[in-house]
């Protein structure tokens, strides 16, 4: 398949008309033009080129495309990926799958256990996660985010926020054998 930037006016031209030294000149003279245009045309359209957007353009799709949860002091890879997931968000809203995918974009990872998961109250859920910038600072906007996309019928119970640390750990045992003993 041919793509148009590498068309020129020539080639479009028939035989007869290629065959007169002016108008292939005249031809030849506008492709450097229309391969401007045509490259220009390609920048028009901003859902193509959704990683390359500027603050700007990424608050302004966001506030079109009408993404609730959005803020604008995010970083801007967030607010890509935000505007970049707009529409998947919207289909799926009121779903866990929806609720893990926006904590995950917003607060890094997370995990969504609905009641009958955790034996708790029917129409409660919980979101585990893992990152330790989910304070009381920001529980705020983690409530919010979380419920711009939860379904109307379910209610959050609590956050649960999980750390692991890694800890130098030193056990010793002892060994009764025949009345000696023996420490390792």
């Amino acid at each position: 398949m041919t793509e148009i930037s590498e068309i020129s006016m020539l080639d479009l031209l028939p035989p007869n008309l290629k065959r007169d030294p002016a108008l292939a000149a005249a031809a030849k003279s506008i492709d450097e033009d229309l391969r401007s245009i045509t490259a220009a045309i390609s920048k028009l359209s901003r859902y193509d080129r959704l990683d390359e957007l500027t603050d700007a353009e990424a608050d302004e799709l966001a506030w079109e495309m009408h993404v609730d949860f959005y803020d604008t002091s995010l970083p801007l890879a967030q607010k890509r990926e935000l505007v970049k997931n707009a529409i998947p968000f919207h289909r799926r809203k009121g779903t866990p799958a929806a609720v893990e995918e926006l904590v995950s974009i917003l607060f890094g990872e997370g995990k969504v256990e609905e009641w009958f998961e955790y034996g708790g109250e029917p129409g409660y859920y919980r979101v585990i996660t893992n990152n330790p910038e989910v304070t009381l600072d920001r529980a705020h906007e983690f409530y919010r985010a979380v419920e711009s996309v939860r379904r109307l019928s379910a209610h959050l119970e609590e956050v649960i926020l999980s750390q692991t640390e890694s800890l130098q750990l030193y056990f010793g045992s002892g060994m009764v054998v025949n009345e000696h003993i023996i420490i390792r």
